[in-house]
Protein backbone atom coordinates (compact mmCIF):
# COMPACT_ATOMS: atom_id res chain seq x y z
CA UNK A 1 0.00 0.00 0.00
CA UNK A 2 2.79 2.42 0.92
CA UNK A 3 4.70 1.69 -2.29
CA UNK A 4 1.53 2.10 -4.36
CA UNK A 5 0.75 5.47 -2.77
CA UNK A 6 4.33 6.72 -3.25
CA UNK A 7 4.28 5.67 -6.91
CA UNK A 8 0.89 7.31 -7.46
CA UNK A 9 2.12 10.57 -5.97
CA UNK A 10 5.21 10.56 -8.18
CA UNK A 11 3.29 9.71 -11.35
CA UNK A 12 0.13 11.73 -10.69
CA UNK A 13 1.32 14.62 -8.60
CA UNK A 14 -0.52 17.76 -7.58
CA UNK A 15 -1.60 20.98 -9.25
CA UNK A 16 -0.48 24.48 -8.21
CA UNK A 17 -3.24 24.72 -5.60
CA UNK A 18 -2.11 21.49 -3.95
CA UNK A 19 -5.00 19.35 -5.19
CA UNK A 20 -4.46 15.95 -6.80
CA UNK A 21 -4.27 16.07 -10.58
CA UNK A 22 -7.22 14.32 -12.20
CA UNK A 23 -10.99 14.37 -12.29
CA UNK A 24 -13.01 12.72 -9.50
CA UNK A 25 -14.83 9.65 -10.81
CA UNK A 26 -17.50 9.67 -8.10
CA UNK A 27 -19.19 12.36 -6.04
CA UNK A 28 -18.56 11.45 -2.42
CA UNK A 29 -21.31 12.21 0.11
CA UNK A 30 -20.63 14.68 2.89
CA UNK A 31 -19.55 13.05 6.15
CA UNK A 32 -22.18 12.64 8.86
CA UNK A 33 -21.29 12.70 12.52
CA UNK A 34 -22.32 9.54 14.33
CA UNK A 35 -24.22 9.86 17.60
CA UNK A 36 -23.62 7.15 20.20
CA UNK A 37 -25.93 6.10 23.04
CA UNK A 38 -23.58 4.47 25.55
CA UNK A 39 -24.44 3.22 29.01
CA UNK A 40 -22.31 4.16 32.05
CA UNK A 41 -21.07 0.55 32.23
CA UNK A 42 -19.94 0.67 28.60
CA UNK A 43 -18.16 4.00 29.11
CA UNK A 44 -16.36 2.61 32.16
CA UNK A 45 -15.23 -0.44 30.16
CA UNK A 46 -13.96 1.78 27.35
CA UNK A 47 -12.01 3.93 29.82
CA UNK A 48 -10.43 0.85 31.41
CA UNK A 49 -9.48 -0.57 28.02
CA UNK A 50 -7.90 2.71 26.95
CA UNK A 51 -5.83 2.78 30.14
CA UNK A 52 -4.79 -0.86 29.65
CA UNK A 53 -3.72 -0.15 26.06
CA UNK A 54 -1.82 2.95 27.19
CA UNK A 55 0.04 0.96 29.85
CA UNK A 56 1.06 -1.65 27.27
CA UNK A 57 2.19 1.08 24.86
CA UNK A 58 4.22 2.89 27.53
CA UNK A 59 6.02 -0.36 28.38
CA UNK A 60 7.41 -0.84 24.86
CA UNK A 61 11.11 -0.15 24.43
CA UNK A 62 11.55 0.30 20.67
CA UNK A 63 14.79 1.03 18.82
CA UNK A 64 15.10 1.39 15.03
CA UNK A 65 18.54 0.67 13.60
CA UNK A 66 19.61 1.38 10.03
CA UNK A 67 22.62 -0.77 9.19
CA UNK A 68 24.26 0.88 6.18
CA UNK A 69 27.79 -0.53 6.40
CA UNK A 70 26.73 -3.30 4.02
CA UNK A 71 23.65 -5.21 2.95
CA UNK A 72 22.58 -8.13 0.81
CA UNK A 73 25.00 -7.08 -1.94
CA UNK A 74 28.01 -8.08 0.17
CA UNK A 75 26.23 -11.07 1.73
CA UNK A 76 25.55 -12.58 -1.70
CA UNK A 77 29.27 -12.37 -2.54
CA UNK A 78 29.78 -14.67 0.45
CA UNK A 79 27.47 -17.19 -1.27
CA UNK A 80 25.02 -17.13 1.64
CA UNK A 81 21.30 -16.46 1.78
CA UNK A 82 20.83 -12.91 3.17
CA UNK A 83 17.96 -14.02 5.42
CA UNK A 84 19.96 -16.94 6.85
CA UNK A 85 22.98 -14.66 7.34
CA UNK A 86 20.91 -12.12 9.30
CA UNK A 87 19.34 -14.86 11.40
CA UNK A 88 22.80 -16.11 12.36
CA UNK A 89 23.77 -12.54 13.28
CA UNK A 90 20.70 -12.36 15.53
CA UNK A 91 21.68 -15.66 17.19
CA UNK A 92 25.17 -14.31 17.81
CA UNK A 93 23.82 -11.01 19.14
CA UNK A 94 21.39 -12.72 21.53
CA UNK A 95 24.02 -15.11 22.89
CA UNK A 96 26.43 -12.26 23.55
CA UNK A 97 23.67 -10.24 25.20
CA UNK A 98 22.13 -12.97 27.37
CA UNK A 99 25.00 -15.49 27.57
CA UNK A 100 22.60 -18.27 26.56
CA UNK A 101 20.55 -19.50 23.62
CA UNK A 102 16.78 -19.27 23.42
CA UNK A 103 13.83 -20.61 21.47
CA UNK A 104 13.66 -18.43 18.36
CA UNK A 105 10.72 -17.82 16.05
CA UNK A 106 10.89 -16.79 12.41
CA UNK A 107 7.73 -16.49 10.33
CA UNK A 108 7.58 -18.31 6.99
CA UNK A 109 4.87 -18.09 4.33
CA UNK A 110 2.88 -21.14 3.19
CA UNK A 111 1.55 -19.59 -0.02
CA UNK A 112 2.01 -22.85 -1.93
CA UNK A 113 -1.24 -23.99 -0.28
CA UNK A 114 -4.73 -22.65 -0.68
CA UNK A 115 -5.55 -20.38 2.28
CA UNK A 116 -1.98 -20.95 3.50
CA UNK A 117 -0.78 -18.41 6.04
CA UNK A 118 2.36 -18.99 8.07
CA UNK A 119 4.56 -21.69 9.56
CA UNK A 120 7.35 -21.38 12.10
CA UNK A 121 11.04 -21.68 11.32
CA UNK A 122 13.32 -22.33 14.32
CA UNK A 123 16.65 -20.54 13.63
CA UNK A 124 18.29 -21.72 16.87
CA UNK A 125 19.78 -25.08 15.83
CA UNK A 126 22.72 -27.28 16.78
CA UNK A 127 24.58 -25.87 13.77
CA UNK A 128 23.81 -22.22 14.56
CA UNK A 129 24.90 -22.76 18.17
CA UNK A 130 28.20 -24.25 17.00
CA UNK A 131 28.84 -21.21 14.81
CA UNK A 132 27.95 -18.76 17.59
CA UNK A 133 30.24 -20.44 20.13
CA UNK A 134 33.07 -20.52 17.59
CA UNK A 135 32.85 -16.80 16.89
CA UNK A 136 34.36 -15.84 20.24
CA UNK A 137 36.81 -18.75 20.36
CA UNK A 138 40.23 -17.42 19.36
CA UNK A 139 41.59 -20.93 18.89
CA UNK A 140 39.30 -21.43 15.87
CA UNK A 141 40.47 -20.01 12.53
CA UNK A 142 38.41 -17.70 10.33
CA UNK A 143 38.13 -20.38 7.65
CA UNK A 144 36.65 -22.80 10.21
CA UNK A 145 34.20 -20.15 11.40
CA UNK A 146 33.15 -19.46 7.81
CA UNK A 147 32.60 -23.19 7.28
CA UNK A 148 30.43 -23.36 10.41
CA UNK A 149 28.48 -20.31 9.23
CA UNK A 150 27.81 -21.94 5.85
CA UNK A 151 26.62 -25.14 7.53
CA UNK A 152 24.32 -23.22 9.88
CA UNK A 153 22.86 -21.20 7.00
CA UNK A 154 22.24 -24.30 4.89
CA UNK A 155 20.37 -25.93 7.77
CA UNK A 156 18.37 -22.73 8.19
CA UNK A 157 17.49 -22.63 4.48
CA UNK A 158 16.30 -26.23 4.62
CA UNK A 159 14.14 -25.28 7.58
CA UNK A 160 12.56 -22.48 5.56
CA UNK A 161 11.97 -24.76 2.56
CA UNK A 162 10.37 -27.39 4.78
CA UNK A 163 8.12 -24.80 6.40
CA UNK A 164 7.02 -23.42 3.02
CA UNK A 165 6.20 -26.95 1.80
CA UNK A 166 4.06 -27.84 4.81
CA UNK A 167 6.76 -29.88 6.51
CA UNK A 168 7.25 -27.62 9.52
CA UNK A 169 6.36 -28.87 12.99
CA UNK A 170 4.72 -26.02 14.90
CA UNK A 171 1.37 -25.79 13.11
CA UNK A 172 1.06 -29.59 13.35
CA UNK A 173 1.79 -29.41 17.08
CA UNK A 174 -0.82 -26.68 17.50
CA UNK A 175 -3.35 -28.79 15.61
CA UNK A 176 -2.66 -31.71 17.95
CA UNK A 177 -3.12 -29.34 20.89
CA UNK A 178 -6.52 -28.17 19.58
CA UNK A 179 -7.62 -31.77 19.04
CA UNK A 180 -6.45 -32.75 22.54
CA UNK A 181 -8.57 -29.95 24.00
CA UNK A 182 -11.59 -31.03 21.98
CA UNK A 183 -11.18 -34.66 23.08
CA UNK A 184 -10.39 -33.52 26.65
CA UNK A 185 -7.10 -35.42 26.59
CA UNK A 186 -4.36 -34.12 28.87
CA UNK A 187 -0.99 -34.15 27.08
CA UNK A 188 2.07 -33.30 29.21
CA UNK A 189 4.18 -33.38 26.03
CA UNK A 190 2.09 -30.74 24.24
CA UNK A 191 1.93 -28.60 27.38
CA UNK A 192 5.70 -28.62 27.64
CA UNK A 193 6.54 -28.10 23.99
CA UNK A 194 3.96 -25.34 23.48
CA UNK A 195 4.55 -23.71 26.86
CA UNK A 196 8.15 -22.64 26.28
CA UNK A 197 8.33 -18.89 25.55
CA UNK A 198 9.67 -17.48 22.28
CA UNK A 199 12.20 -15.08 23.75
CA UNK A 200 13.43 -14.06 20.31
CA UNK A 201 10.60 -13.50 17.84
CA UNK A 202 11.75 -12.44 14.36
CA UNK A 203 10.33 -11.77 10.93
CA UNK A 204 11.63 -10.34 7.67
CA UNK A 205 9.38 -7.71 6.12
CA UNK A 206 9.62 -7.72 2.31
CA UNK A 207 10.65 -4.53 0.55
CA UNK A 208 9.77 -3.70 -3.04
CA UNK A 209 6.48 -5.58 -3.35
CA UNK A 210 5.45 -3.76 -6.51
CA UNK A 211 7.24 -3.03 -9.77
CA UNK A 212 6.09 0.58 -9.77
CA UNK A 213 8.80 1.99 -7.52
CA UNK A 214 12.46 1.59 -8.53
CA UNK A 215 14.40 2.12 -5.30
CA UNK A 216 17.71 2.33 -7.17
CA UNK A 217 16.43 5.37 -9.05
CA UNK A 218 14.61 6.76 -6.02
CA UNK A 219 16.64 5.81 -2.91
CA UNK A 220 14.89 8.56 -0.97
CA UNK A 221 11.78 6.36 -1.06
CA UNK A 222 13.37 3.52 0.91
CA UNK A 223 11.21 2.85 3.95
CA UNK A 224 12.22 1.53 7.36
CA UNK A 225 8.85 -0.22 7.49
CA UNK A 226 7.35 -1.31 10.79
CA UNK A 227 7.83 -3.80 13.57
CA UNK A 228 6.05 -5.66 16.35
CA UNK A 229 6.30 -6.17 20.08
CA UNK A 230 8.02 -8.98 21.99
CA UNK A 231 6.12 -12.24 22.43
CA UNK A 232 7.64 -13.01 25.84
CA UNK A 233 7.81 -10.58 28.77
CA UNK A 234 11.58 -11.08 28.93
CA UNK A 235 12.17 -11.35 25.18
CA UNK A 236 12.70 -9.33 22.01
CA UNK A 237 10.66 -8.71 18.89
CA UNK A 238 12.92 -8.15 15.86
CA UNK A 239 11.57 -7.14 12.47
CA UNK A 240 14.08 -6.54 9.70
CA UNK A 241 13.92 -5.22 6.16
CA UNK A 242 16.57 -5.87 3.52
CA UNK A 243 16.26 -2.57 1.64
CA UNK A 244 18.23 -2.57 -1.61
CA UNK A 245 21.82 -3.78 -1.82
CA UNK A 246 23.42 -1.82 1.01
CA UNK A 247 20.88 -1.19 3.78
CA UNK A 248 19.22 -3.39 6.40
CA UNK A 249 16.66 -1.93 8.80
CA UNK A 250 16.05 -3.48 12.21
CA UNK A 251 13.10 -2.79 14.52
CA UNK A 252 14.01 -4.10 17.97
CA UNK A 253 11.40 -4.09 20.72
CA UNK A 254 11.29 -5.29 24.31
CA UNK A 255 9.51 -4.40 27.54
CA UNK A 256 10.81 -1.61 29.75
CA UNK A 257 9.49 -3.49 32.77
CA UNK A 258 11.82 -6.43 32.08
CA UNK A 259 15.15 -6.48 33.90
CA UNK A 260 16.53 -9.01 31.39
CA UNK A 261 16.18 -7.03 28.18
CA UNK A 262 17.38 -3.72 26.75
CA UNK A 263 16.61 -2.83 23.13
CA UNK A 264 19.51 -0.36 22.82
CA UNK A 265 21.95 -2.96 24.13
CA UNK A 266 20.61 -5.58 21.73
CA UNK A 267 20.96 -3.20 18.78
CA UNK A 268 24.62 -2.68 19.68
CA UNK A 269 25.11 -6.45 19.74
CA UNK A 270 23.46 -6.79 16.32
CA UNK A 271 25.76 -4.12 14.91
CA UNK A 272 28.83 -5.83 16.40
CA UNK A 273 27.73 -9.26 15.19
CA UNK A 274 27.25 -8.04 11.62
CA UNK A 275 30.66 -6.34 11.66
CA UNK A 276 32.42 -9.40 13.10
CA UNK A 277 30.82 -11.67 10.50
CA UNK A 278 31.94 -9.39 7.69
CA UNK A 279 35.51 -9.38 9.01
CA UNK A 280 35.58 -13.18 8.69
CA UNK A 281 35.40 -12.87 4.91
CA UNK A 282 37.65 -9.83 4.63
CA UNK A 283 40.45 -11.32 6.74
CA UNK A 284 40.27 -14.93 5.50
Amino acid sequence: MWEYCMAEEREGGYDESGHCIGTPEVELPSPTRLKWDLSPECLETITNCVQLAQNILNDVDLRIFMHDMYGKGFIKTCKISPDAYIQMALQLAYFRSANKFCLTYEASMTRLFRDGRTETVRPCTIESSAFVRAMDDRSISNSEKISLLHKACLVHQRGIQNAMCGMGIDRHLFCLYVISKYLEIDSPFLKEVLGEPWRLSTSQTPHGQTARLDLKKHPECISAGGGFGPVADDGYGVSYIIAGEDIIFFHVSSKKSSLETDSSRFVRHIEKALDDMKQLFIQK
